[in-house]
């Protein structure tokens, strides 16, 4: 139990509870109601003043702030991107494929941006090499042993599946760096589908880049993402994208040469996503008002309640059991994930599909009332359920 969580105080930021049994955060979170105000304030300064550059700016360095505290980092070294792809993207252009060094370790639990973009530096010399799954939700460290070595430039990780809801261990993170870093590689955390659950510390795990967004579990909008790099790569890393707030003075207006940032704003692009700074700024005020540890055990009360009582009805989910191996999301394969999707769509249930399974995604605004509306729902449609 969560003594020090409030949840129906929680709940009441959402105006659509509860009339929606909302499983969906993998894909997008609530709309929290400072959110909204805050997109309200956006719009009537559009109205009253037309252009308020000093208080956009403002708005990206308060996301930046804010998102740089979340991940226990320095602001200087916290990109804000338009999106988790955009800040790959520029990543990703800072390599060069050309010599020996040139390997691209990835594992088959990335969201395919990740990957793909990965795959699009083929073009420029790179040669991506994917670590598979031993079973679904694993992936043994040998796995990674078996394919990291003096040619490989970069890991890329995603600590959680978006297929399944599979995490990879703390442990076995750093474990991951230490062999990469071993071999002089580098690595790069994609911590989109869990952020915002649970404490993400990109020192502690020791990773030199991180990479997500807003829209999910971070309560804001899409259309926002961030990159951190670590500090003593920024000046190493000189990404072929660019743009004016990616210059050391924004303000300078030089035509004439490209002058990255001595930050990590070198890695950022033209005008930034203004609103969506001023919405996501509400959400990650909330999401730091509540804290992350009461989010994430309220988070591993509500989903280890489902998954107990699905076992009990009968009913076999896909992620794994165990917390460590574990994060926000529930799945479960279907014979027809649309259907079943469909059916709970009807009742004011909300998830997602992905891959033939059913995934339910939950937030600390979830509840053993949603949890046990949700199994109910399941169990009366079992026919379009395997297992």
């Amino acid at each position: 139990m969560n003594l020090d969580f409030d949840i129906a105080a929680f709940r009441s930021h959402f105006a659509s509870l509860p009339r929606l049994t909302y499983l969906n955060s993998g894909s997008y979170g609530l709309l929290a109601g400072s959110v909204r105000t805050a997109f309200d304030s956006y719009l009537d300064g559009r109205v009253t003043r037309g252009a308020d550059w000093g208080g956009w700016v403002g708005a990206l360095e308060e996301t930046r702030g804010h998102m740089a505290a979340l991940l226990g980092v320095d602001a200087d070294e916290m990109a804000i991107t338009g999106s988790a792809s955009a800040g790959i993207n520029a990543l990703a252009s800072a390599f060069d494929f050309s010599g020996p060094r040139n390997k691209v370790v990835v594992t088959n639990f990335d969201f395919p941006t990740s990957a793909q973009i990965w795959h699009a530096q083929e073009r420029v010399g790179a040669e991506v090499v994917h670590v598979p799954e031993a079973g679904d939700g694993f992936i043994p460290l040998e796995h990674f042993e078996r394919v990291i070595d003096e040619r490989t430039a970069i890991v890329v990780l995603s600590q959680l599946c978006y297929r399944h809801g599979g995490r990879i261990p703390d442990t076995d993170i750093q474990a991951i760096a230490k062999m990469a870093h071993d071999m002089g590689a580098l690595v790069m955390l994609d911590s989109y589908q869990i952020v915002g659950t649970t404490p993400v510390l990109p020192r502690d795990l020791d990773v030199d880049f991180c990479v997500g967004g807003m829209l999910k579990y971070l309560l804001g909008t899409a259309g926002i993402g961030y990159l951190y790099v670590r500090r003593s790569l920024i000046d190493r890393l000189v990404p072929r994208t660019s743009g004016w707030f990616a210059q050391a003075e924004i303000d300078a207006m030089d035509i004439f040469a490209n002058d990255p940032s001595p930050t990590a704003r070198r890695f950022e692009g033209g005008t930034p996503p203004v609103a969506n700074c001023i919405a996501t700024v509400a959400g990650l005020k909330l999401v730091r008002d509540t804290g992350l540890q009461a989010i994430s055990t309220q988070i591993k009360t509500v989903t280890r309640h489902t998954m107990e009582s699905l076992r009990e009805a009968g009913i076999a989910c896909n992620n794994p059991d165990m917390d460590d191996h574990r994060g926000p999301l529930i799945s479960i394969q279907t014979s027809d994930e649309n259907a079943l999707v469909s059916a709970l769509a009807a009742q004011n249930i909300v998830t997602s599909r992905r891959d033939g399974r059913l995934r339910a995604g939950f937030h600390a605004y979830n509840d053993a009332a949603d949890a046990d509306t949700f199994v109910a729902a399941l169990i009366d449609k079992r026919h379009l359920i395997n297992g």
